[in-house]
């Protein structure tokens, strides 16, 4: 037999894997591959965003329930998953607001890099998925989360760098997250038009720059059939998301079933060769190229 596929989702917070490719891990766990999460701080710094758990007791203890919630997302979506040990940097209010020392965004490169280099080596990836450089919006947190993501791919097949965090592997492509295209958002909010039942997406629409995408969407992975699982593994983080009134389930889930049935990413670095547009992350890569892992 030969050995399975493998691939790594890098993350910033607690939370991030089940809004952000979640249905595409979900759909490739259950073909057989092997998936680990990466989560780079532990979102110490989040805030309660969902009112009814908005509770003294929450808050004071807020690292301890949002670990508890990432478990039971794992769980879910059937991946492994790993703290990789950063601390919450928050998010500023304003430009001028300072981030707390310590925190993630604040590290050199290399040490911010080097626990996901040694992740890589360990795990041996053939697919990386993350966020653009502009972080999918611009969390100081997941702009640091591209950068290092960006490093790990490129430094943990060279043996010079990073010497002691392991052997070298050479991890084979790397995505973004294109979740949030403007282009699916205008298909949701059109469905929902026509089928008269209010859009919470006009608004947004209307004020989207009109402008080439930075990163143009590559790759659609079919998943739908996976939404629940997403959308189970979300509202296990019941901090971060109310699956009552909630903004992330205003639009039913049958209706993206139909109008928009995958989730979109975009190839930012192969090492092999691939016909553009994929619908597969693992497209490009054959039987030869997939060695055992070593963990």
């Amino acid at each position: 037999m030969s050995a399975p596929l493998r691939l790594m989702a890098v993350h910033a917070h607690p939370d991030d894997e089940s809004s952000k490719g979640a249905a595409t891990m979900a759909r490739y766990v259950r073909e057989g591959v092997e998936v680990l999460v990466c989560t780079l701080t532990g979102g110490e710094r989040g805030s309660v965003l969902n009112p009814k758990m908005d509770r003294p007791e929450i808050v004071a203890n807020i690292a301890e329930v949002r670990r508890a919630e990432m478990a039971r997302a794992r769980e879910i979506l059937g991946v492994e998953q790993r703290f990789l040990g950063f601390v919450d940097s928050g998010l500023p209010e304003n430009e001028d607001e300072a981030l707390p020392e310590g925190c993630f965004a604040l590290q050199k490169l290399e040490d911010a890099s080097a626990p996901l280099v040694a992740a890589v080596r360990e795990f041996r990836p053939h697919v990386i998925i993350t966020y653009d450089d502009d972080g999918g919006y611009p969390h100081p947190d997941h702009i640091m989360t591209n950068r290092v993501s960006v490093e790990a791919f490129e430094a943990a097949g060279d043996p010079d760098r990073y010497p002691g965090a392991g052997d070298p592997w050479q991890p084979l492509k790397l995505y973004y997250h294109m979740g949030f295209t403007k282009e699916r958002f205008e298909a949701l909010h059109e469905a929902m038009t026509e089928r008269g039942l209010g859009s919470p997406y006009s608004d947004w629409i209307s004020r989207w720059e009109d402008r080439p995408a930075k990163w143009p969407v590559t790759t659609r992975v079919p998943c739908g059939d996976y939404f629940e699982i997403r959308d189970e593994a979300l509202m296990a983080h019941a901090t971060q998301v109310d699956p009552d009134d909630g903004w992330w389930f205003v639009c039913p889930r049958e209706l993206q079933q139909e109008i928009w049935p995958t989730e979109d990413y975009h190839l930012a670095r192969s090492l092999v060769d691939t016909d553009l547009p994929e619908d597969d992350l693992f497209a490009g890569i054959h039987a030869d190229e997939v060695e055992p892992a070593c963990h």
